[in-house]
């Protein structure tokens, strides 16, 4: 039964073979029809894409400055807020009475203060006629240092005061989108301790990436990044996507390059920063970015679809002399505009076969119809 089903097999093998040899050329036939075409050929540059996450240019942990209980909050979460927009406020009672006493503890030093000016030059007055000794001037003289330390140190007491009084107001240090409210009016907050939100910057917004070691070297030989360019003011124009984006929407300019290769997994990062006008990117979005991987240069392109495969190799079928099919080897890179880079192989002025293929091989006389590529295929 095996041995049967083999030969059926077998017999069916051979019968496809000869009938597509039939269709490539029928014995004493017409040529099999073609459409042929140029490649496209003009100016290019290569892109390469990768994954990343977009981040906060500023992210703040908003927190408590000052000790007290939650009197009042000023914001709806998820609003926008602007910097100096006072957010929380803390019982100000208790911080304003001790800015009150730190006042009058103050005018009250700089009473002493006066006073042992004035008698200090009363002081220097009798000694210059020899009615004090000068002894007591000497003494009079540190009274009036004493008074006026005390007196700075009434005001640095007074400066403390003032500050904590202002902290009772939480201001937003910087623009951005407020998130929740994670303490309600109410309870007590601790400085420097507790957390009433946070605060992220939306525009511009960065997007970060790494890229592995070979590619970073490849990069920072066609495009010199990592050279400095940053500094220069000369950051790589770069293309970003959204999940579910079928073509790149965001452009941003990259702009850093991480000082050291991650040893541990052998990239490096590199990170753009992206116009967010609208604020629709949010800050742990996903996207794809498409960046630039050579310097513009002249390419050779084709449709895929004038692409065929011949084991482990990439071949096209070309136009010789007669009308008769011959076989290039061609090395592939990326799709721009549609089309696929011809990295080698081709020259650019081969008539290609574009329409067609089930119907040739190498050796095999056609005949062509010729027609052209548009520049884009999008």
């Amino acid at each position: 039964m095996r041995s049967r089903l083999a030969r059926t097999l077998s017999l069916f093998v051979g019968f496809a073979a000869a009938a597509t040899s039939a269709l490539a050329q029928a014995p004493g036939g017409p040529p099999p029809k073609v459409t042929v075409a140029k490649p496209v050929v003009r100016e290019i540059v290569e892109k390469d894409q990768y994954t990343g996450r977009f981040d906060p240019v500023e992210f703040v942990e908003v927190r408590a400055r000052v000790t007290g209980y939650l009197e009042k909050i000023n914001f709806m979460d998820g609003q926008t807020v602007k910097k100096g927009d006072v957010l929380f406020v803390i019982d100000r009672r208790p911080y304003k009475a001790a800015l009150e006493q730190a006042q009058a503890a103050l005018s009250s030093a700089k009473a002493r203060q006066n006073f042992s000016v004035t008698d200090l030059e009363r002081a220097q007055t009798l000694s210059r006629s020899g009615n004090i000794s000068e002894q007591v001037t000497d003494q009079r003289r540190q009274a009036s240092l004493t008074a006026q330390a005390d007196v700075d140190s009434a005001q640095a007491a007074l400066d403390n005061a003032q500050l904590n009084f202002n902290f009772t107001e939480v201001k937003s240090p910087i623009d951005g989108r407020i998130s929740q409210r994670l303490v309600t009016e109410g309870n007590i907050v601790i400085t420097d301790q507790t957390m009433l939100t946070t605060i992220v910057s939306l525009d511009p917004i960065y997007f970060s990436f790494t890229v592995d070691e070979k590619s970073f070297l490849k990069y920072q030989s066609s495009l010199g990044i990592g050279m400095g360019q940053t500094q220069r003011g000369k950051g790589v124009p770069i293309l970003i996507a959204l999940s579910g984006e079928a073509k790149p929407t965001r452009k941003g300019t990259l702009d850093f390059v991480d000082n050291r290769v991650d040893t541990a997994t052998g990239t490096v990062l590199l990170r753009a920063t992206v116009e967010n006008a609208d604020k629709f990117i949010k800050p742990g979005l996903f996207g794809i970015v498409s960046m630039p991987a050579t310097k513009p240069a002249q390419g050779v392109l084709l449709p895929d679809e004038a692409v065929a495969a011949n084991q482990d190799k990439r071949i096209v079928y070309v136009l010789g002399p007669d009308d008769v099919i011959q076989q290039r080897d061609v090395k592939l890179g990326p799709k721009v505009d549609g089309y696929r880079v011809i990295q080698d192989g081709l020259k650019g002025d081969e008539q290609v076969v574009v329409n067609g293929l089930t119907r040739v091989r190498p050796g095999v006389k056609v005949a062509p119809e010729t027609t052209e590529l548009p520049p884009s295929k999008t």
